[in-house]
């Protein structure tokens, strides 16, 4: 489903990832009363009033050897880029600022909805100050506190507000959508274009995704209809912040949630490298089957166990990503991409996949008594019934006497048996505990 995006921009120090914490209600931005300190996450899920949408803080966005301001007027224009609606958080403790000017002026250009927040109004006289605010042109100020959570039901009322009706399903539920992510250079645009060379291709641009982004609708020899997610950003060059990491990191994140299955790619000439398992890592905590693709793998010196240890290696350095198989591939010549069309179906299939709760807790049964439940402080975990209340991906609750007794390690070798039991190869599982009542 294609959701709204929510961009919260402004200068340093005004609260940014404070708020943006506050609206996704976890603490996933650091924040520390020093300008220019958010280097975590950057993009996040929020919910008002029933309406899901993406939130973006754009503090998080660095662009390295340029004046402080021509940074922030470049994050200001990227939230432009890929939002729908702007939050502009100033100080209410500063007033109005010659930064604040330059990127009201910005967001007039724009003409995206602007919602204007007035952050650290903590007293009724800073609450008092917010009118000078309307010298920006931006419509009401509206008076928040993040520290103490103070106004944002308000600011959030007025967001929502400007959600247009046909953020709606773009594809039937029988078409199966992809998308491929990786660092730059590894070959993901060739990859697209030798995939489409042979294949029956429909391009087709969708009002409402990402700014500028094309999907392509191509078939199988099956008739099965795929969707590759235009990972928009792979066809533009020439701005200032595109070699950025953290703004490939925000492109591949409003991929990967139009996706169902994500391919994620790595360089063979350059090997597994840290950014690598960040941008996997986004893909495998948004709950998306995931194929992992090595390109490039033509132009590697191999022996009889170069395979077999490339292999090995991300095993190692992908440890959650024990589930999705690897293959090895190359752009270039096109080795083994005419098997990615069944793999990727494979995957969906997975994800989509629903036990019976009756073999569910046979096999459930079976598990208890091959690895009887630890005991924690004297108290032995308990684990009464299973059941399945989701699928993409397929989602498992417990039911068990205490939920802290519920260990990391017995969680993930119930993992295991449902693995070994049911056929569920290229998608992560999740599994949650509830205390019976």
């Amino acid at each position: 489903m294609s959701k709204p995006t929510i961009a919260i921009v402004g200068r340093p120090n005004v609260g940014k990832s404070t708020i943006f914490n506050r609206i996704i209600g976890e603490r996933v931005s650091i924040v520390e009363d020093k300008p220019g300190v958010t280097r975590d996450r950057i993009y996040g899920q929020g919910e008002w009033l029933s309406k899901e949408f993406a939130l973006i803080d754009t503090g998080g966005i660095t662009l390295d050897n340029i004046p402080l301001d021509i940074e922030i007027k470049s994050q200001a224009e990227i939230a432009i880029e890929e939002a729908d609606i702007i939050i502009f958080i100033v100080d209410a403790r500063n007033g109005v600022t010659t930064l604040d000017e330059s990127i009201a002026k910005i967001l007039h250009r724009s003409e995206k909805p602007v919602v204007l927040a007035v952050n650290k109004a903590d007293n009724p006289e800073q609450r008092a100050s917010v009118y000078e605010f309307y010298g920006l042109g931006l419509g009401e100020p509206f008076p928040i506190s993040g520290t103490h959570g103070l106004g944002l039901g308000d600011l959030l009322d007025e967001t929502v507000k400007h959600f247009r009706d046909d953020y709606e399903e773009e594809y039937d539920e029988s078409v199966i959508r992809f998308s491929l992510i990786g660092q730059p250079n590894v070959g993901k645009s060739s990859l697209v274009n030798k995939i489409l060379g042979e294949k029956r291709v429909i391009v087709s641009p969708k009002e409402g995704t990402t700014r500028d982004a094309v999907d392509t609708v191509f078939f199988d020899e099956d008739g099965q209809e795929f969707v590759m997610i235009d990972t928009a950003g792979i066809r533009k060059s020439g701005k200032i912040y595109e070699n950025t990491e953290k703004y490939s990191v925000l492109r591949a994140m409003s991929a990967i949630e139009r996706s169902n299955v994500v391919l994620c790619v790595i360089d063979a000439e350059l090997g597994i490298r840290e950014q690598d398992s960040r941008v996997f890592g986004h893909a495998h905590d948004a709950g998306k089957s995931i194929i992992i693709l090595v390109n490039k793998w033509d132009t590697v010196e191999k022996d009889t166990n170069t395979q077999r240890d490339f292999e090995r290696d991300i095993r190692t350095r992908f440890k959650y990503l024990d589930y999705a198989p690897v293959l090895f591939v190359s752009a270039e010549t096109g080795e083994r991409l005419h098997r990615l069309p069944e793999m990727i179906k494979a995957a969906h299939e997975s994800s989509m996949q629903r036990v019976q709760s009756s073999v569910l807790n046979d096999v459930l049964m079976d598990a208890l008594a091959m690895n009887p439940t630890p005991t924690v402080r004297g108290k032995r975990l308990k684990v009464f019934y299973m059941t399945q209340v989701a699928v993409g991906p397929p989602t498992f609750i417990v039911f068990v006497n205490d939920t802290d007794l519920l260990h990391f390690s017995y969680s993930r070798f119930l993992e295991n048996q449902l693995r070994k039991n049911f056929n569920f190869d290229g998608t992560p599982i999740k599994i949650i505990p509830r205390k019976r009542t």
